[in-house]
């Protein structure tokens, strides 16, 4: 016999449910990405840069914001419409269907807590243990934590009692989520910016490659082409590239039997250095310096002949 304070079970009630739980799982992951990002800009490590350099932190901010920006309101917004519901229905806040995924997260909020406090333990007697380390097992352990906490009072606290508690503590998570997301808008810049720098980071591209049809040309022939136009050639398939945002062409300066010059028009200074996000250049390559200004850059290139050896015929 059906128990009459037992709540129905309605697909309906089920997957708001579902996607509550979903949207959160998404927020705290888009909200760790962006920590730890911002951790590997503030506090560089060596052994990141070897071989490639970051060229991901960028692109992970970005598209961390995007995700946050969409699945945090929507948990927001479902949780309002949930507690709306519970105050209408209270039967619906005893569901099995519900409480099954709230003591889900609570066994993984409890199993992510206890790994990380391995993890920092076994780092530490291992001597591993770095600042870098440190920041992120905090940040993980923060935000587990903060899971735990809430869910475990929200299952034993009473229904619908007013208190102030749960006010403070949202408008405190909306507060953390917002500071985080604009903290991340300065370090990457404006989209303006951005897609400034990404024309830049093409521009590089282009005059790297332009360099290397040169150098073949030169090995071949032994003297340095005449224009760039000489370096198209319709059996390879290649086309000498121009500006990705005017379609001008590159600028090639002969200086000498194997030196030459190439020039572009840059829209941002270049601090790859000490950037927080570096342009990636593979290990081992005879990799020249890039770095502009804003404005008109040339590049002077001169070739060693002990490096690229004249092809045997």
């Amino acid at each position: 016999m059906e128990n009459p304070t037992q709540p129905k079970v309605s697909p309906k009630h089920v997957f708001l449910h579902l996607f509550a739980i979903i949207m959160l799982y998404l927020s705290v992951a888009a909200f760790l990405t962006l920590v730890f990002q911002y951790i590997n800009i503030l506090v560089p490590d060596k052994l990141s840069q070897i071989g490639y350099q970051s060229l991901y932190h960028s692109d992970l901010i970005r598209f961390a914001i995007s995700s946050i920006m969409i699945v945090f309101p929507a948990l927001v917004w479902i949780s309002w419409f949930l507690n709306k519901n519970y105050k209408k229905e209270p039967a619906v806040r005893e569901m099995k269907s519900r409480k099954w995924l709230i003591y889900f997260t609570l066994f993984l909020a409890g199993l992510v807590i206890v790994g990380d406090l391995i993890s920092i333990i076994w780092n530490f007697l291992g001597g591993e243990v770095t600042l870098r380390f440190i920041l992120k097992s905090l940040s993980v352990l923060f935000v587990s934590g903060l899971i735990f906490g809430y869910y475990l009072w929200d299952v034993r606290r009473e229904f619908p009692a007013k208190n102030n508690k749960l006010k403070f503590f949202t408008w405190a998570v909306c507060g953390l989520i917002a500071v985080v997301v604009i903290a991340g808008f300065f370090i990457i810049g404006s989209p303006q910016k951005e897609r400034i720098r990404r024309f830049d980071r093409q521009r590089v591209y282009d005059l790297q490659s332009v360099q290397n049809e040169i150098v073949n040309y030169w090995i071949n022939k032994r003297v340095l082409p005449e224009n760039l136009s000489v370096l198209e050639d319709s059996i390879t398939g290649y086309k000498v590239p121009t500006d990705p945002q005017t379609d001008s062409q590159y600028e090639y300066i002969i200086k000498g039997a194997d030196s030459f010059e190439l020039c572009a028009i840059f829209g941002l200074t270049d601090d790859s250095e000490n950037s927080k996000s570096p342009v990636a250049v593979p290990a081992g390559s005879h990799s020249q310096n890039w770095q502009h200004g804003s404005g008109i850059t040339c590049f002077e290139r001169k070739i060693d002949k002990e490096l690229y050896p004249p092809v045997k015929r």
